[in-house]
Formats: C-alpha cells, sequence, structure tokens
C-alpha cells in the first residue's frame, strides 16, 4: 500500500503530503478535496488503518518517516506516541477554542473532534425496547453468541472503552480485577473479534452477530449509506474520546504539514466535517445553530461518561497486554 502511495500521481510538480489516518474514505476524501482546493501544489495522500496500527507504523518508521501528519485517534494513543518522541510541536491557531484537556503538554497534539462510543444492534432483528440499554446489559444471557467485538488491540474506540470498564472497577473496589471480571464476562459472551469497523458493520447487518460497540461517526455514516444499524447512548455514560491531530516528527513536508493540522481545526473544516461526515466538532466556539440537527440532538441526549484519560494514557497499554493474554478467549 504505502509503495503504491509513493508512487502513484508522481510527475504532476505538486508536494505530496502523507497521512496517517483511522477516519475512513468518507472524511479522509472530503478533507483531501478542500484542502487541495486551498492549496493546489499539495497532493494530499492518506493511508487508511487502525489507529493502534498507526502507532505501531510510526514507531517503526521513526528512523525514517514515510508520513507527515498523524490524524485521528484518541489522545491516550497520543500520548505514547508523544513519549515515544514520534510528534513534534505545533501549536495551531484553533488551539484556544477547544477543552485545556484537549491540548497536549508541549503542544504536541490537539483534539480535533470528539467521537462518542454507542452500543449498536442490528435493526432487523433486534426491536429498540428490547436493545441493551446499557454496558451491563451486554452481560445479559440473551445475547450470548450473539455480540461481535471490534479487535480492541486495533482499535483505539475499543481500547478506549475497554478502558474505562476497568477503571469504573477501579473507582468501585479500587483493584482492577472487577473490571477485568467484567471483560471476561463479556468475552463469555462474544462470537467473535472482528478485524475492522467496515466489516464489522456488514457482520451486524448480516445478523453474524445482532449487538456491537463501536464509534458513532461510522455507525451514523453506514445508517446514511442504508444499512440497517441501530444505536443507543449507554444510559450510565459513554467515553467520549478526544480525537487529536498532530504533525509527525521530522517529517518531510513540514510547511505542509503544519498547514494541513491549521485547515483541519478551522470553522469551515469542522463544519464541513459536521455536516458531512459526522464528526463531532472538537471547537466549542461554533454556534449552535451552525451544527445540523444530528449533532444538536447528540449533545442533547448523550450522558458523557467520567473518565480519567490521563491514567489510562499511563496505563492502557500494560491492561490491554493483561487482558490479550488473560481475558480473550478465556471466558468461555
Amino acid at each position: 500500500m504505502l509503495a503504491l502511495l509513493s508512487t502513484g500521481c508522481q510527475g504532476d510538480g505538486r508536494t505530496p503530503l502523507v497521512i496517517y489516518s483511522p477516519h475512513g474514505r468518507d472524511l479522509l476524501t472530503l478533507l483531501e478535496r478542500r484542502f487541495e482546493q486551498l492549496h493546489p501544489d499539495v497532493d494530499v495522500r492518506w493511508l487508511d488503518m487502525g489507529s493502534q496500527e498507526v502507532y505501531d507504523r510510526l514507531r517503526s518508521e521513526r528512523a525514517n518517516p514515510q508520513a507527515d501528519v498523524w490524524f485521528g485517534g484518541p489522545a491516550t494513543i497520543f500520548a505514547r506516541g508523544a513519549r515515544d518522541s514520534l510528534l513534534e510541536p505545533f501549536r495551531p491557531s484553533w488551539a484556544v477554542a477547544i477543552e485545556p484537556h484537549g491540548r497536549a503538554p508541549g503542544d504536541l497534539y490537539f483534539a480535533a473532534y470528539e467521537t462518542p462510543a454507542v452500543i449498536v444492534y442490528a435493526e432487523q432483528a433486534v426491536k429498540r425496547d428490547v436493545a441493551p440499554r446499557d454496558w451491563d446489559d451486554l452481560l445479559d444471557s440473551r445475547w450470548k453468541g450473539k455480540i461481535l467485538i471490534r479487535d480492541p488491540l486495533a482499535s483505539g474506540t475499543m481500547r478506549a472503552v475497554w478502558g474505562m470498564i476497568i477503571e469504573r472497577g477501579l473507582q468501585q473496589t479500587h483493584d482492577t480485577a472487577a473490571g477485568f471480571l467484567w471483560l471476561r464476562r463479556l468475552d463469555a459472551q462474544t462470537k467473535e473479534y472482528v478485524l475492522n469497523g467496515p466489516l464489522l458493520d456488514q457482520k451486524i447487518v448480516r445478523q453474524e452477530g445482532l449487538v456491537t460497540v463501536w464509534d458513532l461517526p461510522d455507525i451514523l455514516l453506514s445508517r446514511r449509506d442504508g444499512l440497517p444499524l441501530g444505536y443507543v447512548f449507554p444510559k450510565s455514560g459513554t467515553p467520549v474520546i478526544e480525537d487529536a491531530i498532530g504533525v509527525v516528527r521530522n517529517t518531510r513536508h513540514r510547511a505542509q504539514a503544519l498547514a494541513f493540522v491549521e485547515y483541519v481545526g478551522s470553522v469551515a473544516a469542522q463544519l464541513a466535517a459536521t455536516r458531512e461526515a459526522y464528526r463531532l466538532p472538537g471547537r466549542l466556539d461554533l454556534p449552535v445553530d451552525s451544527l445540523p440537527p444530528w449533532a444538536r440532538e447528540v449533545r442533547r441526549v448523550m450522558k458523557v461518561a467520567d473518565v480519567d484519560w490521563d491514567l489510562l494514557a499511563e496505563r492502557g497499554a500494560e491492561w490491554m497486554r493483561y487482558w490479550d493474554q488473560t481475558v480473550r478467549d478465556h471466558g468461555r
């Protein structure tokens, strides 16, 4: 994929700008087209992969970076990237318009969007009034063998959900054992850990499983495209991920990378992403009446879970290793 990316569109004289991102074709194509209109001398090229895969790839390329911008993924993964010296400082002008916690120490990354996780179900097989309404409902025996989960090791969204569950148990019992016990019970309910988000959606639509957990923007895009997927916000609260962006350290095209980060947080780009790709803007200064109805409704009904994101950034990788070794496929 990288070889094709590097050789494609050669010879037109434009400067290539390489972006690693989990954001998917809809958002990436939208921003590619809009940014190139503003910067006709730039050729935006992107690779779409899971947020954990982006981090792993940037680590492996640290001595010889192939990407210019890291676009998308939980701030907890970006924090690991900052500790590994994968990012370089840049403070965009829109930094003042986002939550203080969304601004990384040292200006290494910033939260461009807010991404909630939701409980998803197959609308053709599950009526809304019997769908799981909260996290603990996923452990009900009626869903045994009917739950599909995006592989958490490759997914920043699922790492955030797993981290929330573990931290919830830690707050209640002062021990991580309660959270891991909950995840072991969910493992016993889980039919399969799926490789990627689009495949997860298709499997739910085909009713290979009836229930899952996934991020709201992808589900809204799938519904727009006609897939019969229903969703609910968990009653007790959902983790809302600070979806970040940053400049890759030692980028070959620094000026273009800075311009892209600046553009992503601009009012025009934030509204375009919200209206056309179902992204909740990270900016707090956008007038409410400028947001589409779906975004205003999400803000109204969604209960945000209280998550210690700093703790997840510090211990999340350790927790995921333990989950993979002692919980995955052990609940059965």
